[in-house]
């Protein structure tokens, strides 16, 4: 029987919140070309000698108000989500989690697939939009690691899943019931931002260009899956549609923008600002970019933005939380990893792959 690994990965966290532990965490977060595009030694100065001299003592303070008993919101919340689908598979699959920065890291998580004597891995990226600053970052570095083994095993990479049905009707339940508990006036749906410039580098491979970029969606057509931008219009589109939300109800904007350069519009800051002025009293705000609680959805979104809020003239704010390790999001992981198992299945029954007898990687507990 074929055995297949799967490598669950999140962004990162610190070891803890301490200060130096954060320092560490922020100048390998930062220090990735993917994530702060310059040229290195202008990375290496601005990391270094600006942004975590001076962001390190503040984000720590941050990240001690978000600390939960058992570690980092998005440590704690890892751990049981690879611990609720390690028990849906079968002895055939074994899931590891990792994190792009920090512990556990993907080499480590690779190696222990690797000792578990693989065939093939899986890479699932717990971003369900594709960015090269996440999901890209994430590929690079399992190819980095992957291409000094002797052995390579097959590795597939699941690096966009914004329209799934299952993932927007997780989203669209939690945001349903939050709707009927709060009688919100507006919904917002408030994704990570990234540099323009990044989807205008995207265009190298003609996939799009940020000039298509500047409505609601991508003028390519909203099914291109790697404009970042147009998968976050097309996810609150998909879950509003869901939910029966007529257009003027809710919005799209992006949060948690960086440095003075642009970033991909509306800001969410300045849309919650102009909702509070122009009369918005009830606010709710959901992040489908963030399938776990973490700093900018508890946080960012929570206390500052809730504040931003109420200072300019609203009422009532509220955030839907995260899918986190939700039953419900286990099953979406669970079946989008079956359907790529069984992709290979489809390879083995048509002579492509050879060799492999009673092929079951699942087992029944849909």
């Amino acid at each position: 029987m074929k055995k297949t690994g799967v490598l669950v990965v999140n962004l990162g966290t610190p070891n803890s919140y301490n200060k130096k532990d954060v320092g560490i965490y922020l100048r390998e977060f930062l220090m990735d070309g993917r994530v702060i595009d310059i040229d290195t030694w202008k990375r290496w100065l601005l990391v270094n000698c600006i942004i975590v001299p001076f962001r390190a003592p503040k984000v720590a303070h941050e990240y001690k108000k978000l600390w939960l008993d058992k570690g980092s919101p998005l440590m704690v919340y890892g751990q049981e989500l690879v611990g609720k689908l390690n028990k849906k598979f079968d002895n055939s699959v074994v899931v590891e989690l990792a994190m792009r920065y920090q512990n556990p890291s993907i080499q480590s998580g690779l190696e222990k697939l690797r000792q578990a004597n693989v065939e093939e891995i899986i890479i699932f990226p717990l971003f369900p939009q594709y960015a090269s600053a996440t999901t890209g970052s994430v590929a690079e570095k399992v190819m980095e690691i992957v291409s000094k083994w002797n052995v390579i095993p097959n590795i597939q990479f699941i690096n966009s899943y914004h329209d799934d049905k299952q993932y927007i009707g997780n989203f669209a339940d939690k945001l349903k019931t939050d709707i009927k508990k709060y009688s919100p006036d507006h919904i917002l749906f408030s994704y990570h931002g990234i540099p323009e410039r990044h989807l205008d580098n995207m265009n190298e491979n003609g996939v799009v260009h940020c000039e298509h970029c500047q409505g609601d969606t991508c003028k390519q057509g909203n099914k291109k899956r790697y404009c970042y931008r147009s998968a976050c219009f097309e996810t609150s589109r998909l879950i509003a549609e869901q939910l029966k939300l007529p257009k003027e109800k809710y919005t799209t904007s992006f949060q948690s923008r960086l440095g003075k350069d642009p970033w991909i519009k509306p800001y969410t800051d300045a849309t919650i600002e102009k909702m509070a002025q122009t009369g918005t009293k009830n606010l709710l705000v959901l992040s489908p970019s963030f399938v776990a609680d973490c700093l900018e959805t508890t946080l960012e979104i929570g206390e500052q933005y809730k504040d931003l809020f109420k200072e300019k003239g609203g009422s009532d704010f509220h955030f839907t939380e995260s899918l986190n390790a939700d039953d419900a999001w286990v099953q979406t992981i669970y079946n989008l990893l079956c359907r790529e198992i069984n992709k290979g299945a489809a390879k083995i029954s048509k002579g492509i792959v050879h060799n492999i007898a009673d092929f079951d990687p699942i087992t029944s507990s849909n």
